[in-house]
C-alpha cells in the first residue's frame, strides 16, 4: 500500500486574506490545534456577491479579519460543512451582518461512545441552519455555482461543496491534506465514510480545498491512498481478531504503538468505527451492541 501523500507546507498568515484562485479567497483563523492543524480556513467564493464557507470560530480577531476581507461585498450565502466548533459558530453572526441565511444540515446530537471527551474540536450544540439542504442542492452567484454533496462519515450531517467553474471541491473535514479524518461513532460512520470517499473519487475533481491545511492538487492518487489506508486499517483489525485480541484497547496498543499515546483515545474511536463496519458486513461478531469495551471475535 502506498503511503498517503500528505501536504502540510503552505504559506499563510493569520487574518490575511489570500487569493487562492480566480474565484477563491481564504482567511485562516488563529485556532491551531491537534485536530485543526494550523487553524480553520474560511473560504470566500466569488467576487462582489459571494458565498462564505465554514466561517469558523467566534474569535474577535478572526471576525474582524473576515469583516475586513468582505468589505464592500455582499454575502449571499453562508454555507457550513458540519457543526463542529471550529467550523460553524460564526455562521449566524456573519449571516446577520449581511442579511442572508445559513445553509447546512441539522446535526444529530449524540453522546460520545463511552462517555469520553470527544476526539474532535467539539460540537457546536447550538448550530441550526436557516435552510436544511439536501444532496445535490445548487447555490449560485454572478461568477460561481456550488453544488452540495451530502458526505456523511466524519459526522452524519457533513456536506462538501463542488465549485463547477473550477472543477474543485471544498471538502471540510471529509478529506484533509495534512491528516486522515476522524470517524468517531455514534455520529461518525465508517460505512458511510468509505462509500462517500469512493463517490468523491469517482467525481474526478481537479482540486480539493480542505478546511484545514493546503489544497490537494492531485486528488486522484491522494484519494486512492486515502481509501487504501482505511481498507488497510480494516485488514489490520481483522488480523488482530485472528491473533486472539478481543478488545479495542488491546488492538490499539499494537496497531498504534508508534503513535503518540495522547492520540490513542481517538485511535480507539477509529477502530470502533471499523469494528462496527465489520459487524455490519458480517465479518465480526460481538455480544450486544458494538462499543469501546465490547469483546469481539471473527464471524
Amino acid at each position: 500500500m502506498s503511503a498517503i501523500p500528505f501536504v502540510r507546507e503552505f504559506d499563510f498568515e493569520y487574518g490575511r486574506c489570500d487569493q487562492m484562485s480566480p474565484r477563491i479567497r481564504r482567511v485562516i483563523a488563529p485556532n491551531p490545534g491537534s485536530f485543526t492543524f494550523t487553524g480553520t480556513g474560511v473560504f470566500i467564493i466569488g467576487t462582489g456577491e459571494v458565498a462564505v464557507l465554514d466561517p469558523g470560530p467566534a474569535l474577535p480577531e478572526h471576525e474582524a479579519a473576515l469583516d475586513a476581507a468582505l468589505e464592500g461585498e455582499r454575502v449571499s450565502h453562508v454555507l457550513v460543512t458540519h457543526h463542529h466548533l471550529d467550523h460553524s459558530p460564526l455562521a449566524h453572526t456573519l449571516a446577520q451582518k449581511h442579511d442572508c441565511k445559513v445553509y447546512g444540515r441539522m446535526p444529530r446530537v449524540t453522546e460520545p461512545e463511552g462517555g469520553e471527551v470527544r476526539m474532535e474540536a467539539g460540537d457546536d450544540l447550538g448550530f441550526q441552519p436557516d435552510v436544511q439542504i439536501e444532496d445535490g442542492a445548487v447555490f449560485e452567484g454572478p461568477d460561481w455555482t456550488l453544488t452540495a454533496l451530502h458526505t456523511p462519515g466524519h459526522t452524519s450531517n457533513h456536506v462538501c461543496y463542488a465549485l463547477r467553474q473550477e472543477n474543485a471541491m471544498f471538502s471540510g473535514d471529509h478529506v484533509m491534506g495534512w491528516s486522515t479524518s476522524v470517524v468517531s461513532p455514534p455520529d461518525g460512520s465508517m460505512s458511510d465514510y468509505l462509500a462517500q470517499l469512493k463517490r468523491v473519487h469517482a467525481m474526478k475533481f481537479a482540486t480539493i480545498w480542505p478546511t484545514h491545511g493546503p489544497q490537494i492538487t492531485e486528488p486522484d492518487p491522494f484519494l486512492e491512498a486515502y481509501i487504501a489506508h482505511r481498507e488497510n486499517r480494516e485488514a489490520q483489525v481483522l488480523a488482530q481478531l485472528q491473533n486472539g485480541r478481543e478488545t479495542i484497547k488491546d488492538m490499539v496498543a499494537v496497531m498504534y504503538a508508534d503513535v503518540d499515546k495522547r492520540l490513542h483515545p481517538a485511535a480507539a474511536h477509529s477502530v470502533l468505527a471499523h469494528m462496527i463496519h465489520l459487524v455490519e458486513q458480517g465479518k465480526a461478531v460481538c455480544e450486544g451492541a458494538p462499543g469501546l469495551d465490547t469483546r469481539y471475535t471473527l464471524a
